[in-house]
């Protein structure tokens, strides 16, 4: 146990915790991305709303949740002590700097790291906080008629605020009745500082992204001739364009639009 606590206490330890968390919240993103793309669905936020609601209230999805939020602290703490320690070990800057191969994005891994997680407190404590456990978000009724498909939406007030989410049938109506995260979402998309951050924060994650994905391969050791190139096109095009890019078009396509 000793031998154990001593690796992971070292500094390649850190680096592997570092590398596991880090693939870890980069699989969460391609699954939250997939998700968040139903707030391009044109019918009045049904399936955004339907879907911010199974997070929400499945328990195996509120468990991997936990274990997300576990993951960003662990990845966001051990950055930072790997930063002051590797400061510690070169008090002194060199008087001429050297050039360097290595990207701007791995010199500033920091910096980026911070700005995500400024992001992260920012977008979490005005969604997810206000959804779970606010009363500032409202809730919609659709009303689907499962033959016609033909679908009645309007907003709805529940007689009791334990009232969290019901479905129901009623003479091959599907009712559904949930919190309208989507409003919310519409709202804060409105504001022209919020879509700046939003965007800035896709920047931030592009950047973390083309060196972080690639890096923690390295570190874990799977490196390989004919697959290392594989896996540094799949960062690339993948992780610091795809995803940053589909992130940052849905407060962009929301501000102008005006959904």
């Amino acid at each position: 146990m000793s031998q154990f606590k001593q690796t992971f206490n070292s500094s390649i330890g850190k680096k592997l915790i570092m590398a596991l968390t880090g693939l870890f919240l980069c699989t969460f993103l391609i699954v939250h991305l997939a998700g968040n793309l139903q707030l391009f669905q044109n019918d009045e936020g049904y399936a955004f709303n339907v879907y911010a609601n199974f997070l929400t209230h499945f328990p195996p999805i509120e468990v991997i949740a936990y274990i997300l939020y576990a993951f960003i602290v662990i990845h966001a703490l051990y950055a930072l002590i790997l930063t002051i320690n590797n400061r510690k070990a070169r008090p002194v800057q060199y008087a001429h700097q050297p050039k360097s191969p290595t990207s701007w994005g791995s010199k500033n891994m920091g910096l980026l790291g911070s700005i995500l997680l400024l992001f992260i407190v920012i977008h979490m404590s005005d969604f997810w906080y206000k959804y779970k456990y606010t009363d500032t978000v409202g809730f919609k009724e659709y009303r689907t008629n499962v033959l016609s498909n033909e679908r009645t939406v309007t907003d709805f007030v529940p007689e009791s605020k334990e009232f969290e989410h019901s479905y129901t049938t009623e003479n091959d109506v599907e009712v559904v009745r949930v919190k309208d995260l989507h409003k919310k979402v519409s709202e804060s998309f409105s504001q022209w500082w919020y879509v700046l951050i939003y965007v800035i924060a896709q920047g931030a994650l592009s950047f973390h992204l083309l060196h972080g994905f690639q890096s923690a391969f390295r570190t874990l050791g799977w490196t390989h001739r004919k697959y290392t190139p594989i896996v540094e096109q799949i960062g690339i095009w993948l992780f610091a364009v795809i995803i940053p890019l589909g992130f940052a078009a849905m407060p962009v396509v929301y501000f102008f639009m005006g959904k």
